[in-house]
């Protein structure tokens, strides 16, 4: 017995591509997890610079409560309640672990960790008490399904659709953050390196870090529906590791993301195809393998080049200059 299902490469490459209905419906797929990664990758950049990848992971896990007290409040899943609670909650955790650290004797990674089990238990536990009354699948926002996004709810204004609801949010979401990043680069890239130089300058360090943990709360609520608030982590740190060991320059790397952002969409799209699974599994798995391949033969720092073997440098003696030289 295979542990894997036989490779039909006409299956797997054409068949989601054979008519008109699949094109549309698997297009839609394939942008909503580019917006995804793309995304999630510009600003997972300033979050792994920062040292601070496990925020993501705090947030993404802390937004829930606010996600199930939104549904309680509104009787609703809009996206604009459910995008307001989860900021709110993804701000509230983030403050939460930032008066943590100063105030007590908690390092930052264990007062991440308090922080996010906290929260996420407390949406867990909402959800169980609240059984029948409230109709969130807990299924849907670990892992998400990112197949079923052309079944989502059709944005209409003035009596003219305009197509998928959820595609516009994601990119609103996707140009929210390329806007922020163009237009406070500076600031961003010099608070992530050096705060204490930012603080001098007179910049507000603590309210550009507070801007970015609003953007990742943004993008995480909007993937949700696609790649759920587990796999969101990944898309989060993956594209600035694998990029970090192709080039060394911030700028590069957020460029970076652009192209590994398709090849994740692309890749784990067919791999799903071919394995039956969930394509935002599939996308995590594709995102490992780049990485692993990146971390053997990247240029920069590349497991591969540190273990080659050493060219010889040919080193030759300087003419020394004559004694009386300079004197007359």
């Amino acid at each position: 017995m295979s542990f894997f299902p036989p490779f039909n490469p006409e299956k797997v490459l054409m068949e989601p591509w054979s008519s008109p209905e699949l094109i549309l419906w698997n297009g839609q797929v394939l942008l909503m997890g580019f917006l995804v990664c793309w995304a999630s990758g510009i600003i997972g950049s300033f979050i792994v610079v920062r040292r601070m990848a496990l925020m993501g992971d705090a947030i993404s896990h802390g937004i829930l409560p606010g996600l199930v007290i939104s549904f309680l409040v509104c009787g609703s899943l809009e996206i604009g309640p459910m995008l307001l609670g989860a900021c709110i909650a993804g701000v509230t955790c983030s403050l939460c672990i930032e008066w943590l650290r100063p105030n007590t004797p908690i390092k930052k990674d264990a007062a991440m960790a308090v922080v996010f089990t906290s929260f996420f238990a407390l949406g867990v536990t909402l959800i169980n008490l609240q059984t029948g009354h409230i109709d969130i699948d807990t299924g849907c926002i670990l892992y998400g399904e990112i197949g079923l996004v052309p079944l989502s709810p059709r944005l209409v204004f003035a009596d003219i659709d305009f197509g998928n609801r959820s595609l516009w949010v994601m990119t609103l979401v996707c140009f929210t953050a390329l806007t922020v990043v163009c237009l406070f680069y500076k600031q961003l890239l010099l608070t992530s390196f050096d705060p204490a130089l930012a603080f001098s300058k007179g910049w507000p360090v603590q309210g550009i870090q507070r801007v970015l943990m609003l953007l990742l709360a943004l993008i995480t609520v909007a993937s949700m529906e696609a790649v759920g608030v587990i796999l969101v982590v990944a898309m989060l740190v993956f594209p600035c590791t694998t990029a970090s060991f192709l080039c060394k320059r911030l700028p590069s790397m957020l460029w970076i993301t652009l192209p590994l952002g398709i090849l994740y969409t692309v890749g784990g799209f067919h791999l799903a195809h071919w394995l039956d699974c969930s394509i935002a599994s599939a996308m995590a798995l594709v995102a490992t393998l780049l990485f692993i391949i990146a971390c053997f033969l990247g240029p920069e720092g590349g497991v591969f080049w540190k273990f080659r073997i050493p060219t010889p440098k040919i080193i030759t003696a300087k003419k020394s200059p004559p004694l009386n030289e300079g004197l007359f």
